[in-house]
């Protein structure tokens, strides 16, 4: 690989628009190890649309990767269509949760004080943990774990990434709407 392809690795985020069908998402990753991919993160829910899916996929790659990817993608028999995103062509967060000694809160209101600077919020609190939620992007949710690692981390989780594209519309909305007239009888 030279380094010019290298240097013009970056992040897309992949939305799969696809039915609720078994083994799909298995069938979909397989497309990424023969590429040798790493997937950074996955979410999967269902979409705006009834009976649809969204697979939202982060990873990093150059564009001729991802365009090749997308095309491979879309000929899953139950993927309805794939698309590629820049970072500033969506909007992101990230759900994380810390789980913390209650002790080591109630010692001292240094831990208050940084759930407050973080914009975090306490989840619940027992007799022996409490339990501090996060959103927000990546970076921000490991530096607040980075913060709070000092006076004992028991547990951490951070989800991936859901997305939504900065377009008014969804694209398979678009998209739908496209094929609709393409196929409309002319009157």
């Amino acid at each position: 690989m030279s380094n010019q392809e290298f240097t013009n690795y970056q992040e897309y985020t992949l939305t799969i628009f696809s039915e609720n069908s078994i083994g799909l998402l298995n069938r979909i990753t397989i497309n990424f190890t023969k590429r040798k991919l790493n997937i950074e993160s996955l979410t999967v829910s269902e979409s705006a649309i009834k009976g649809v899916f969204k697979f939202t996929i982060v990873i990093i790659c150059n564009h001729h990767t991802v365009e090749n990817l997308v095309k491979q993608l879309e000929k899953q028999i139950d993927v309805i269509r794939a698309f590629y995103l820049t970072q500033d062509e969506i909007l992101h967060q990230e759900i994380a949760m810390y789980k913390i000694e209650t002790n080591a809160l109630l010692e001292t209101n240094e831990i208050e004080h940084i759930i407050r600077t973080y914009n975090a919020r306490i989840l619940e609190m027992t007799k022996e943990y409490t339990v501090i939620e996060k959103t927000g992007h990546k970076a921000e949710t490991q530096e607040l774990f980075e913060k709070l690692k000092p006076y004992g981390v028991l547990q951490f989780v951070r989800s991936g990434r859901v997305a939504i594209t900065r377009l008014k519309q969804e694209l398979l909305s678009s998209y739908l709407e496209k094929l609709e007239k393409q196929h409309r009888p002319a009157v």
